[in-house]
């Protein structure tokens, strides 16, 4: 199942005037461009014994409504593992599941990579390239980049290791700030550059060797089919229910946002 949205661009911004009593020269108008993405189905399962419902656990309303809360939550763990990850975008067929693009596999104009590294776009699957550290430089050049093509991100998405190498980074050192007499304040969670300000979010489920740099109004979660709870059928002396989301990644213009990629991890 394909969905599709609209991107367009301003036209290039001009300043030159027009003469007194100007004769109008039509321009031809700006087209927009079509993009697509696939929406990819996920689900998680629960199956509890007759003994399991009968029974009064502790803390819980019913044995059931505990394993869908815990499926929900792992649910949307998969969902974003699989948003902020590199996997290609897959029109599947009947043996083989369809696949959202990744936001990795988006991102072309705003990008940094390591030697040998490089990326179509259009929901390709990038190449990996050779890893190397994650330093300052690289965070502004991304940042410029974003700033010339009109992007405004305003996250930075990382792993633990690149987590840590920002709040080292040296713009740090002269930072004023009052803190309690007990405390060590050793983490940055906003990185104030030349080109605007970015929010550092660790993450568990992004690629650790890449940062992404995000404008949360150019991108979301587009559902075909929101969460469902599904009954299935009883086999024996147990009950299953399963949660279904069909949903995809829409990158409402890749421009908007930005990417380091081949970051040493360690």
């Amino acid at each position: 199942m394909q969905f599709d949205w609209q991107t367009e661009a301003l036209p290039t911004a001009s300043a030159t005037g027009q003469l007194e009593g100007f004769e109008l020269s039509r321009s031809a108008s700006t087209a927009t461009v079509r993009e697509s993405n696939v929406c990819q189905i996920s689900s998680r399962d629960a199956t509890v014994t007759g003994s399991q419902s009968a029974s009064q656990p502790a803390g819980k309303k019913t044995e059931m409504a505990h394993q869908l809360a815990i499926c929900a939550k792992s649910l949307k763990r998969d969902m974003e593992k699989t948003i902020c990850g590199n996997t290609a975008k897959a029109t599947g067929d009947a043996t083989t599941a369809r696949q959202t693009g990744g936001f990795e596999t988006w991102i072309e104009t705003n990008v940094d990579r390591g030697t040998g590294g490089s990326g179509a776009g259009n929901g390709a699957a990038p190449v990996d390239g050779t890893a190397r550290a994650f330093t300052e430089s690289i965070l502004k050049d991304v940042q410029q980049l974003c700033f010339d093509n009109g992007g405004e991100p305003t996250m930075l998405v990382v792993g633990s290791h690149v987590k840590g190498v920002v709040s080292g980074f040296t713009g740090r050192s002269s930072a004023r700030q009052m803190i309690d007499a007990t405390a060590i304040e050793a983490s940055v969670s906003v990185y104030s550059g030349d080109f605007g300000e970015l929010k550092v979010m660790p993450s568990n489920f992004s690629r650790s060797r890449t940062a992404l740099f995000i404008d949360p109004d150019m991108a979301k979660v587009s559902y075909l089919r929101d969460f469902e709870t599904i009954d299935i059928a009883t086999i024996g002396d147990a009950s299953t229910k399963a949660i279904v989301v069909e949903y995809g990644l829409e990158c409402s213009n890749e421009k908007a946002h930005g990417l380091a990629a081949d970051l040493s991890t360690s």
